[in-house]
């Protein structure tokens, strides 16, 4: 198994925003961002078989950038497992659910996404591997994906995205 959790975007800030925090969005160059990110998790020859989001528009808004450029016709699942607040073990309950085989992009919320990292790679939740937004990490599992059974496989930061994907045209999936 794979498991590539990617942060949202840029989002609005919070005292910029006079909505929900469930509804702040990403800014134009949150957006942009991630579309680029994308395009390098493309370079990466990344091929998810499931998207999962938290239903928070930033995420989702992200999930689907990431979907347009790296396989359009994926559906998108949303998760309440990474709903802000959540604990990272929920997640890791849901990724043991999934089979072997799964390659699977998570989009979500720090601090949980770098704590599901530390449960997966150390078997307990640690403060020491937050992501930016827009950056993302790989884990790889031979089996089912289990606490301090992962291998981290990269862990790019969103300009190290940017930059994979400038550097290789963008191939979408459905040209293939």
């Amino acid at each position: 198994m794979n498991c590539i959790l990617v942060r949202h975007g840029i989002a609005v800030e919070p005292d910029e925003w006079e909505g929900t925090e469930e509804n702040r969005p990403l800014t134009n160059k949150g957006k942009r961002h991630i579309r680029q990110a994308a395009e390098g998790l493309a370079a990466l020859d990344c091929t998810p078989t499931l998207l999962v989001t938290s239903p928070f528009v930033r995420a989702y808004d992200t999930a689907r950038l990431l979907r347009t450029v790296i396989s359009p016709t994926l559906k998108i699942e949303t998760r309440n497992e990474l709903t802000p607040g959540t604990k990272p073990e929920r997640l890791v309950v849901f990724l043991r659910t999934l089979p072997s085989d799964t390659i699977v992009i998570c989009v979500g919320h720090e601090p949980q996404l770098g704590e599901v990292v530390s449960l997966l790679l150390c078997g307990k939740a640690l403060p020491n591997f937050p992501l930016k937004k827009a950056g993302a990490a790989c884990i790889e599992s031979e089996g089912l994906m289990d606490l301090g059974q992962g291998r981290l496989r990269w862990w790019l930061k969103p300009m190290q995205l940017r930059a994979f994907g400038k550097r290789a045209p963008v191939k979408r999936r459905e040209d293939s």
